[in-house]
């Protein structure tokens, strides 16, 4: 790890060559340009840190804004051109879902950046573009979309990139700075005609837990986040701009009207509706955690604001809290509720500081968990279990929507203990929230859509996964609690989960497939995958231990030997990943070798993973 982190750099050289500025100024977007003298001290500060910081420096050749609530430095890179292209890009591989990603900073072997400034200024022109034909209004709107992202070394570039697409076009940007993913949603409904809000459209910059070379965007407008075809819409829209951008005539771009830039504190607006929501559930108390120790894991993401901005203002103690300074370079831990140091992390600095409650964020903070005051991990299935307890109290008997890989217990549990009814659909938070959006519009309740990655969304927060807003659930019954007089900290939530079955062994192994094998005969991995689920399907028909699940909506789950096991399709990688969970090892293994036997004879399927475990 560097001796100095790119925070630390990035705000030594804001702190000498950037004066104070009152905040929410608006700002022509070319106005704010850095001097040459600037630039050439800027050039000197890459040079004083270049052994410090390598990783971090590839990414500083452009101007950035700081967005601390008193500095407001440059608001867009200088230049003329949407873009400039310097040859053929495939912009639809950069969709991920209803996401793009790709690489943003050099120095990964293998991984050449595919997510450059020019590239991103085509992106952000396309999505204008899109608002504009999806609210069917001429060219002639002047659009506003805000702007924000999360901790990573390429953020600052990428916002420019987006800012300078966006004003290039003629529209104005609201330039949010360090935020979530939740948070850039929301801009599109507040009502707030000081701060300019709402806004027609956000883009949030992140690529969640992923390494620190690569980057993404996330859309939204008013109706939530862009679905696939959005997004392949808008890549389509974006290649072409981009070529046409190498033809266009520099003096016409200049001398067209340019769109303006405004920062706004946005995050403090957000923050404070989640203060107010458990206030009004404590029944107006100013500070109802008043006594509680909660501490908080942001992994070095956007998420530390929680502690300043909710936590404190509602009189929690949060010392012993953790990773809340951003750092792109995730010096600690993986920001992921699904990564086992991260959820060790967040465990000993619940018992080392005999705290109430942990909370841990991933990067742009749309997924969270928490850990209870013995050390109890409240994530995956028990937050599920947890989410849905609460939701079902406030709505009995509704439908609870989660992915294909949650557990049995979980359905016993939600639909036994709870009253509920328990649909478990596909993978992918997207697939989760638009299945429980659906079932409602077909007069079938539901409230709560969660996947076991710590996505969780509600329909009483607009359907919006927000990790931040999950763990607000959980503040209101401490906060609940408290005001009853009860001391108890975070056994009020513990007891909620109370009867749910819990597997003994539970693994994922993940079978490749080598698109490169002569056994796909030309086919895409895809189709070979389909091809090897038929046939373990079939052989599982004619196995009097095995039982197909009556109703699956992806992949092939199975029960038997006391457990389940499901293989599925990744949603967009050459793998098929298998869950097993059992209550031995030796069930698990029963399982593992009834799959193994299957598929077997599929010889571009990489068996290496599960033949190990079925020979432990």
């Amino acid at each position: 790890m560097a001796a100095l982190s790119a925070k630390t750099i990035q705000n030594a050289f804001l702190a000498q060559h950037h004066p104070r500025t009152r905040h929410g100024t608006r700002y022509p977007s070319d106005f704010c340009s850095l001097k040459t003298r600037s630039m050439r001290s800027f050039q000197e500060c890459r040079l004083a840190v270049a052994d410090s910081s390598a990783k971090w420096l590839n990414t500083t050749s452009t101007p950035w804004t700081s967005f601390d609530r008193q500095k407001v430095s440059c608001n867009a890179a200088q230049g003329g051109s949407v873009v400039s292209s310097a040859g053929k890009v495939d912009f639809l591989k950069l969709q991920n879902g209803s996401d793009i990603r790709g690489v943003a900073v050099a120095g990964v072997e293998g991984e050449p950046v595919n997510l450059t400034e020019p590239v991103t200024e085509a992106i952000a022109a396309a999505f204008a573009a899109w608002l504009l034909n999806k609210n069917e209004t001429d060219g002639l709107r002047r659009l506003r979309i805000s702007v924000g992202h999360d901790s990573r070394i390429s953020a600052h570039k990428l916002q420019n990139a987006v800012t300078h697409g966006i004003t290039a076009a003629g529209h104005d940007i609201l330039q949010f700075g360090l935020a979530s993913t939740p948070a850039m949603f929301n801009s599109t409904l507040t009502e707030d005609e000081k701060n300019h809000l709402p806004v027609d459209g956000g883009i949030m910059i992140t690529a969640s837990h992923l390494p620190y070379n690569r980057n993404g965007l996330k859309f939204f407008t008013s109706d939530g986040g862009l679905n696939k075809a959005d997004i392949k819409d808008i890549l389509e829209r974006a290649s072409k701009i981009f070529e046409e951008s190498a033809h266009d005539n520099q003096k016409e771009r200049e001398d067209a009207s340019r769109g303006v830039v405004t920062n706004v504190d946005y995050m403090s607006i957000y923050a404070s509706d989640l203060v107010q929501a458990v206030r009004k559930s404590a029944g107006g108390k100013e500070v109802p955690l008043d006594g509680l120790h909660i501490v908080v894991d942001a992994g070095n993401g956007a998420g530390g604001f929680f502690v300043d901005k909710v936590l404190k203002p509602l009189g929690a103690v949060t010392t012993g809290s953790q990773f809340l300074e951003p750092d792109g370079l995730f010096p600690n831990h993986i920001p992921n509720p699904e990564d086992k140091t991260a959820m060790k992390a967040i465990t000993q600095a619940v018992l080392d500081n005999k705290a109430d409650l942990g909370i841990i964020f991933d990067t742009d903070v749309d997924r969270s968990a928490a850990v209870d005051s013995s050390g109890r991990e409240l994530n995956r299935n028990r937050l599920i279990a947890l989410m849905a307890a609460i939701v079902l109290e406030e709505h009995p008997g509704t439908t609870v929507v989660t992915d294909s890989v949650t557990s049995d217990g979980l359905t016993v549990f939600i639909e036994n203990k709870l009253g509920g009814k328990h649909h478990r659909f596909k993978r992918g938070y997207k697939n989760v929230i638009d299945e429980a959006i659906r079932l409602n519009s077909v007069g079938e309740e539901s409230h709560l859509a969660m996947e076991t990655s710590g996505h969780g969304a509600l329909k009483e927060n607009h359907w919006l996964d927000d990790g931040a807003y999950l763990m607000v659930k959980l503040l209101n019954k401490l906060a609940a609690a408290r005001t009853l007089g009860s001391s108890i900290g975070s056994k009020v939530l513990t007891d909620l989960v109370d009867g749910l079955e819990e597997a003994a062994v539970t693994v994922e192994i993940r079978l490749k497939i080598d698109q490169n094998h002569a056994d796909l005969k030309g086919r895409s991995f895809r189709d070979y995958g389909e091809a090897v689920l038929r046939h373990l399907e079939n052989a599982i028909a004619k196995d009097s231990d095995l039982h197909k699940a009556p109703k699956n909506y992806e992949g092939v789950r199975v029960s038997g030997y006391g457990g389940w096991f499901l293989l599925r399709l990744s949603l967009h990688d050459p793998v098929l990943p298998l869950n097993i969970e059992a209550q031995s090892k030796d069930d698990a293994i029963k399982l593992g070798l009834a799959v193994l036997a299957a598929v077997s004879e599929f010889s571009a399927l990489d068996v290496t993973a599960l033949s190990k475990f079925v020979q432990q």
